[in-house]
């Protein structure tokens, strides 16, 4: 039987329910595993981790809306990682991590084999758990690392902190999805993610919706992808300042380069190295032209989960 899914939302969770959940993990019978927002006693969260800890099958852990809610569960969870083996997606979304949280986690996540995927939005954190996050993202020719990175909302990052993440992607040899939304990053932080997109060689999709953007931060955006070759398919810019002329610009130009990638792909036959493989797009909103991504390139969704 192929491994099911276990999504619960919201809900206290009972013993017997506790139970059931870690002898599907010790089972090898979950892929998917959500309590996202769940209520839980400490014992039951240390048994949770002890049968992620030993699951074989398990590849998205969704504990989104608080369910890390201690330093002493951050504990339990960082030693389930460090023994678990499959988990490729991680979902913290809303967690109290804070700096100390991630120093915690650190050395769990860093050193996972499996993870390529990683929500830490609205985590509270700063910029020593970003200066973390950062070695994460590994240059060329090192270990591997994120291909999908949110950080959504976390106001307590500084300048520095941006900058040096801003640097790392420049340099990361895999990165692919990076979601910074409702941060307040303006239009300083913009032009620093705009120089680090055009020298990436793998970012594909890039979120700064509500990050306090104005026309200034869109025309750096539109000179980039107008003037230099990038991988970028996907900038969403919804709910900044910037006009809905400045976003028709970008996106149109962005869906030109995606079909001249189509076009050469074609041509160049079987025989060539494959190119990067294809999304699925849906439009952002009615008001604005940009596109959110739904599918990653694992061939199925890695941030499946939509609602935080």
């Amino acid at each position: 039987m192929l491994p099911g899914s276990i999504q619960i939302t919201g809900e206290t969770l009972s013993g017997a329910e506790i139970k059931d959940i870690c002898d599907s993990l010790k089972e090898n019978s979950v892929r998917l595993l959500s309590i996202r927002g769940c209520q839980l006693s400490d014992r039951d969260f240390g048994r949770v981790c002890r049968g992620v800890a030993e699951s074989h099958s398990l590849a998205q852990l969704n504990m989104n809306l608080g369910v890390v809610s201690t330093i002493n569960r951050t504990k339990h969870l960082a030693d389930a990682l460090k023994t678990n083996r499959s988990i490729q997606t991680l979902f913290l979304h809303g967690s109290p991590l804070l700096d100390a949280g991630l120093v915690t986690l650190n050395t769990a996540l860093s050193t996972h084999p499996s993870l390529v995927s990683l929500d830490l939005g609205d985590c509270m954190l700063g910029d020593e758990a970003l200066r973390l996050i950062c070695a994460m993202l590994p240059p060329d020719g090192a270990k591997s690392g994120l291909r999908e990175l949110t950080l959504s909302a976390n106001p307590s990052i500084t300048t520095k902190g941006w900058a040096r993440l801003a640097i790392a992607v420049a340099h990361s040899s895999q990165l692919r999805v990076l979601n910074l939304d409702y941060n307040p990053l303006g239009d300083q932080i913009a032009g620093m993610l705009a120089v680090a997109v055009a020298s990436s060689r793998t970012l594909e999709v890039l979120d700064l919706e509500g990050t306090g953007l104005s026309n200034q931060s869109a025309q750096v955006f539109l000179e980039m992808v107008e003037n230099y070759p990038t991988c970028l398919r996907v900038l969403v810019l919804a709910e900044n300042a910037i006009s809905p002329e400045l976003q028709q610009q970008i996106s149109d130009l962005l869906s030109e380069g995606e079909e001249d990638d189509d076009k050469e792909g074609e041509a160049r036959g079987s025989a060539a190295i494959p190119t990067r493989e294809k999304t699925s797009w849906i439009p952002h909103s009615n008001s604005h032209p940009q596109m959110v991504l739904l599918t990653s390139g694992l061939g199925e969704s890695l941030l499946a989960e939509t609602e935080m």
